[in-house]
Parts: C-alpha cells; structure tokens; sequence
C-alpha cells in the first residue's frame, strides 16, 4: 500500500508541476509578433533570392548548352580542315613525284604523253585541295563571325 500512496504523490505532484507550467505558458505570448512579422520577411526574402538563383543557374545551363553546341560545331570543323589540309599535302606529294619523273623524262629527251597527262591530273588533284582547304578555313572564319555577332544582336533586340 506504501507504494501506491508514493505513486500517488508524485503523480500529484507532477500535475500540480504540469499546471504551474500551463499557466506561465498563458500569461505570455507563444511568439512575439514583431518577431514574427521579421521572421516572415526573411523568409520572403530568401524565396526571391531563392528563384533569383534558380533563373541564373537555368540561365548558366542554358548558355553551357550553347558553348557545348559550339564547340562540337567548332571541332567538326577542323576535322574537316584537317581533312582537307591532309589531301593537300597527298595531292602535292603527287604534284612532286609526277614533276619529278616528267623531269627525268625531258632529260633524255623522250616525253611520254602519259606523264604529262599524269602531270596534268596531279596539278588539277592539287588545286581542288587547296580550294578545299581555303573552303574550310572560310567555313571556320564565319562561324567564329557569327559566333562574335550573336550576342550583338541579341542586345540590339533586347534594347
């Protein structure tokens, strides 16, 4: 029975504790609210700064996405440029060996028809890469034109 009027007592105890500290919670106010209204602007002001980021990092990705485009534009073409700069330098070789032999040739007096028809296909192989390879060099002189131009047009519209 002791232990019954024991647990009773402190059962009493702690609602009377429970009850002091209910009342002291009634007599102020849960939150201040100046404090409040401040903790609202805070917060408001964190949600602007917020998507502010949001808009400029959407923007960075944006403008990733339009230097990664760029840049593959960009490598395709000087795999083209040393395309074509490798079958200038293969037409040229030919140009030289061609020339060599119809050297030799008029050496010894005798021109062979052939050698001047394969001299005349080596110099007509040797123009069409240097054409090609002028064509690319322009190709990769526009797009870095263009490339320089575009944010300039840009600010015209948005002005």
């Amino acid at each position: 029975m002791s232990d019954i009027s024991e647990l009773e007592t402190r059962i009493t105890a702690a609602l009377e504790r429970i009850n002091i500290g209910l009342d002291q919670m009634a007599e102020k106010p849960a939150v201040d609210t100046g404090a409040q209204d401040e903790l609202k602007a805070q917060l408001e002001d964190e949600r602007t700064a917020n998507a502010q980021l949001t808009e400029r990092l959407s923007a960075l990705k944006s403008k990733s996405d339009d230097t990664a485009g760029e840049t593959e534009q960009l490598k395709a073409q000087l795999a083209q440029a040393e395309a074509a700069a490798e079958s200038l330098r293969q037409a040229n070789q030919e140009l030289r060996n061609t020339n060599d032999a119809l050297r030799e040739a008029s050496k010894t007096g005798v021109v062979d028809a052939t050698l001047i028809n394969n001299a005349m296909t080596a110099e007509l192989s040797a123009l069409k890469a240097t054409q090609q390879a002028d064509r690319a060099e322009l190709d990769a002189v526009l797009t870095e034109l263009s490339t320089m131009a575009a944010p300039k047009a840009e600010e015209d519209t948005h002005a």
